[in-house]
């Protein structure tokens, strides 16, 4: 479940160790984000695919406070998120380093590929300044590569317009 909410979210660990179960918004599938970075507070979506595991998780922990609580209550530690990620990356032999931030990072990356503004994740996100949205959503190279240069476009015009004018010729000599 922790997982699942930093992606699905894109919220940092801190926020994530923060979120008290009063910020939870199940009904309107929001999560409101109290006192991020930068002292301001927002609201992110909750995905409708992990409702279902965070119900579950509601019931079978029970948290009082925090939804991550420890074993004997209070914030559960981010050294503790970290070292899940690790186990959990292992155990599906992802042989890279995966971090909470790496997550945030992927989230925001997958809303711009789907054609999400900038605008939108910088909102999400929670950043004031348009820059650092911009770091965090590099454009994947293969869009890049589906890119076609309108020199290329220019020239295939112009074939499909001599392969229509060859065909008419050809039409005409019969």
């Amino acid at each position: 479940m922790i997982i699942a909410l930093l992606y699905s979210a894109g919220m940092r660990i801190s926020e994530l160790i923060h979120l008290k179960i009063e910020h939870l918004h199940i009904d309107r599938h929001q999560i409101l984000i109290k006192n991020a970075k930068g002292r301001k507070d927002r609201f992110v979506s909750i995905a409708k695919s992990i409702l279902p595991l965070l119900e579950n998780y509601l019931l079978s922990y029970k948290p009082q406070i925090y939804l991550i609580e420890g074993q004997k209550g209070g914030k559960y530690s981010d050294s503790s998120i970290r070292q899940f990620l690790n186990k959990s990356c292992k155990l599906a032999q992802i042989n890279f380093t995966v971090t909470p931030h790496t997550l945030r990072h992927t989230y925001a990356t997958h809303l711009l590929e789907q054609g999400v503004g900038l605008r939108h994740i910088q909102e999400l996100l929670g950043h004031s300044r348009p820059e650092t949205t911009m770091i965090y959503t590099h454009v994947a190279r293969k869009d890049l590569l589906d890119i076609t240069s309108p020199l290329d476009n220019a020239v295939n015009q112009l074939r499909k317009n001599q392969n229509a004018e060859q065909k008419l010729r050809i039409s005409r000599n019969i």
